[in-house]
């Protein structure tokens, strides 16, 4: 970009000479006779650089930079001095100015000079935007590891939605961390000083539950002895984590959506409603739409809570990240149990790559901590691993062999692929759906005409 120069001295005839060489060597330049004329125009054009005089009548060349320095500090100053004046220069360098060049000044030492500092602005100004954008990642968990591609998109979405106050429903299998992405969005908000509270909706009974979200008042019921705000009052300010929201008991889940519609909580015995202010995430590895059809689920709620969702991909479609994982937990375990323990063998990699981990990161976490209480070394072998892990074929469906009595018909076929997709995705037939490209409907057809699931 074309480096903009203001000039500044009383000398006219200097001035426009300067100005004309610095014109023809490609710079933009305006050339003022007096510092009081320079100030008010660094007030309102981006210049990258000052050009001044030393000596000059009213406001002189030293004074000028030192309120350079304090209004525009990433501006550079470059003072024009006579020739032996040292120690004027050393004083204008001291009030804040970027470099001096004594008189008479040759054009292109002034040329360079002037370039130089453009440069160093410019440098500013990067070194300033990357500073900002660094203060304004907050870091992730430590337990959010992955570089996979379908982690990169749950990456992308958590950072979008970092500003964001609507409601995420976090979906995917069992295990997948769905409590890790909920914790790491919450410190990731604007909301991220405040609470962070999680509760498991398929804990507990409908009447302990609703006690505990809402809260309850003194006599409330027999054994309520106390008032005890919910966990909504808890949340105040922060975000409320409902985990397994699809197990929620039916006849509790309209007096969610009204909490949800009115942000305004009644407790158990209470008359009136009081304001809550928090941000709701909610999780699940139910197929919901499933549920609704099924009369398990409101849609109303549904709607409600699925403002964003966020499909967390279960571990074996996400292969690169398993012993990234494997490594982390290795060095969190060992640190607990104080062994000496720096990595795992090849022949334990592979197994770790080739197993279909049907519990997800849970279950490599897991396992990962039996290894660490069972190893004898300073690597983890395979025998340390779990005996399912050691000795895990991979299964395939049969489609075509050269003999003839391990054909089977197409609808055998047919329905070992439908199982094995189900059994792949956990039982969501929505995810199913998606994979055989085939609507639910048809999906729910199959199911029934080629029993699939039964033995």
């Amino acid at each position: 970009m074309t480096t903009r120069a203001l000039l500044v001295d009383d000398d006219a005839v200097l001035s426009e000479t300067l100005a004309v060489g610095l014109r023809k060597r490609g710079m933009n330049v305006m050339a003022v006779g007096a510092a009081r004329e320079a100030l008010p125009l660094l007030d309102s054009t981006p210049y990258d650089v000052v050009v001044t005089d030393l000596n000059m009548h009213g406001l002189g060349g030293i004074e000028l930079c030192r309120r350079i320095a304090e209004s525009h500090p990433d501006v550079p100053v470059i003072v024009l001095t006579g020739f032996g004046n040292l120690e004027s220069a050393i004083d204008a360098i001291r009030a804040g100015a970027y470099d001096f060049i004594n008189k008479p000044v040759e054009l292109d030492v002034l040329a360079i000079a002037v370039e130089r500092a453009a440069t160093l602005r410019s440098l500013r100004e990067e070194v300033k935007r990357l500073r900002h954008e660094v203060g304004s990642i907050r870091p992730r968990s430590d337990q959010l590891v992955g570089e996979s591609v379908a982690m990169r998109r749950v990456y992308e979405l958590i950072d979008r939605m970092g500003s964001s106050e609507a409601t995420v429903l976090i979906t995917g299998e069992s295990g997948t961390g769905k409590e890790v992405i909920a914790r790491t969005m919450h410190r990731q908000s604007q909301r991220g000083q405040g609470p962070f509270v999680a509760i498991n909706c398929a804990a507990m009974p409908e009447g302990l539950l609703e006690s505990e979200l809402f809260g309850r008042v003194k006599g409330a019921f027999t054994d309520a002895k106390t008032a005890e705000p919910g966990l909504f009052n808890r949340a105040n300010g922060g975000t409320i984590f409902l985990d397994e929201i699809g197990d929620m008991p039916l006849g509790l889940q309209p007096k969610l959506l009204r909490v949800l519609q009115e942000r305004r909580v009644r407790a158990i015995g209470a008359h009136q409603e009081v304001p809550v202010d928090v941000r709701v995430l909610a999780a699940t590895n139910r197929d919901l739409e499933s549920a609704i059809e099924e009369g398990r689920f409101r849609s109303d709620l549904y709607y409600r809570i699925n403002v964003v969702q966020l499909e967390l991909p279960p571990l074996r479609a996400r292969a690169g990240d398993i012993l990234p994982l494997a490594h982390l937990f290795l060095k969190q375990f060992a640190a607990r149990a104080n062994k000496s323990v720096s990595g795992m063998a090849p022949a334990t990699a592979e197994k770790l790559i080739a197993y279909a981990w049907p519990g997800n990161v849970r279950e490599l976490q897991n396992c990962m901590e039996r290894a660490i209480a069972l190893t004898r070394f300073e690597q983890i072998c395979v025998d340390d691993l779990p005996e399912r892990i050691r000795d895990y074929r991979r299964s395939h469906v049969l489609v075509a062999s050269d003999d003839p009595s391990e054909l089977v018909p197409l609808e055998q076929v047919e329905r070992r692929y439908i199982a094995r997709v189900m059994e792949a995705v956990g039982g969501n037939k929505t995810a199913a759906a998606r994979i055989l490209g085939i609507d639910r409907k048809r999906l729910y057809r199959l199911i029934g005409r080629l029993a699939v699931g039964d033995k």
